[in-house]
């Protein structure tokens, strides 16, 4: 974000540049109603990457709930006070960003477009707002810190069943700049998806969304193990679906095509990455781990009680994500707005508090904040808005959280994410 535009305040700023090229007839390319936004995604979407982007675990009950604790609650604007002059800058370890929202981590996102996380990555830099590099990326994390220049980057940390895996994943995320790492725990396995299960689709049984695997020595490592020990697999049934499978599996393997057809290394990484991808295991005492093994920040995702909280703090680790996947894993799970409500008053003098789950609007930021999270992070209205305008997309679904934000926060009488308290919501 230009100094211009912080001057003038983000809100403003973009509302008169939508405006401006609205008297020549120009719309914007992405909806700032993200009720339309998800319509025209939908649409723009293949009925597998829809069920994947927009599907939640079971009857989609934590889903309903996430947003419902956003509608239970009210803010109470006051008047009469200087809202000229807006800062929403607000630091995360030491690093001052431009405005308290963060890219979420959103794995196998070229279902919704081929540039994938490159043009996320692209639009996170353009904002000046950290990107949570995705574990289930599609591009590895080198490519995407190139395209970021020195905007800042993170990264999301699925616990491997390899622990040598684990320490190669810390050090390459080091090495590609990133200023912390999001260790997820809650996903230690699959939740029940009905929308993917009923399309028979898991895109990382593609090869989709496995690229920090593929690109990782270690991992090509334990993939010419069990090559060298004829590990084989399954038998699958030759049909048009699964010669589509194998050839999406050796597009996505580094090297040729033609070598890859013949390789039974594509196929080998898909069932490695199965195998062990995530680690059910996981307790607090592997986390203790963690520090020893690097230098950067750790922060926990997927924390919903207070006493895990607390466990946090104990722990020594950083921050935390008051998160519920976004309705992904557990189907009738606390809403994560309702957890952060209790978690930050217990933990917010000690950790840094990140929310996700069900934010869409500038509105949602607020009250957020004001329930004591330290910054958000975003994550379907992204994707939306890469599945209809890729880099660009993405950038405006995120600008316009941002200019509502400013604008709320302003006509609200507050000047500042820090003047955000919980008296400012009732309900």
């Amino acid at each position: 974000m230009s100094e211009e535009t912080a001057q003038a305040g983000f809100g403003r700023a973009r509302q008169s540049a939508i405006y401006g090229a609205g008297v020549s007839g120009r719309r914007p390319r992405v909806p700032t109603d993200h009720r339309e936004l998800e319509r025209r995604a939908r649409r723009a979407c293949s009925p597998r990457a829809w069920a994947y982007v927009a599907g939640g675990a079971g009857t989609e009950a934590t889903m309903r709930a996430n947003r419902a604790a956003f509608d239970r609650r009210s803010i109470v604007p006051r008047t009469l006070r200087d809202v000229s002059r807006r800062d929403l800058g607000v630091e995360l370890f030491g690093r001052r960003i431009p405005a308290p929202v963060l890219f979420a981590p959103v794995g196998a996102v070229e279902l919704v477009h081929p540039e994938a996380d490159l043009a996320v990555a692209r639009a996170a830099a353009e904002l000046g707002l950290p990107y949570v590099f995705s574990n289930q990326a599609c591009v590895p994390m080198e490519d995407c810190a190139a395209a970021m220049g020195d905007a800042p980057r993170w990264f999301q940390l699925y616990w491997s069943t390899d622990e040598d895996l684990v320490d190669s994943l810390l050090a390459r995320a080091e090495r590609s700049g990133a200023e912390a790492v999001v260790v997820t725990l809650d996903t230690t396995m699959l939740g029940w998806r009905p929308r993917d299960l009923d399309l028979g689709s898991l895109p990382f049984a593609r090869g989709e969304g496995i690229a920090q695997y593929t690109s990782d020595p270690r991992f090509r490592e334990m993939v010419r193990e069990r090559v060298a020990r004829g590990s084989g697999g399954e038998d699958v049934r030759i049909t048009f679906a699964a010669v589509r499978a194998l050839l999406s599996m050796s597009r996505r393997f580094p090297g040729p095509l033609l070598r890859n057809l013949r390789s039974p290394e594509p196929r080998e990484a898909v069932r490695t990455f199965l195998d062990t991808y995530s680690r059910p295991s996981l307790t607090w005492a592997d986390l203790a781990s963690l520090r020893e093994r690097t230098k950067l920040p750790i922060v926990l995702k997927g924390v919903l009680h207070p006493d895990d909280a607390r466990r946090a703090v104990d722990a020594g680790v950083d921050g935390v994500v008051v998160s519920n996947h976004g309705g992904r894993q557990v189907d009738g799970s606390v809403a994560a707005l309702d957890a952060l409500a209790e978690i930050a008053p217990v933990v917010g003098a000690e950790l840094t508090v990140l929310f996700d789950s069900g934010i869409r609007s500038g509105g949602d930021v607020v009250k957020a904040l004001a329930l004591g999270a330290d910054a958000v992070c975003v994550g379907r209205p992204y994707v939306h808005g890469l599945a209809l305008a890729g880099a660009a997309g993405a950038r405006d679904a995120v600008a316009d959280i941002v200019a509502e934000l400013d604008l709320t926060l302003g006509l609200t009488g507050h000047a500042s994410p820090a003047e955000l308290t919980p008296d400012v919501l009732r309900g």
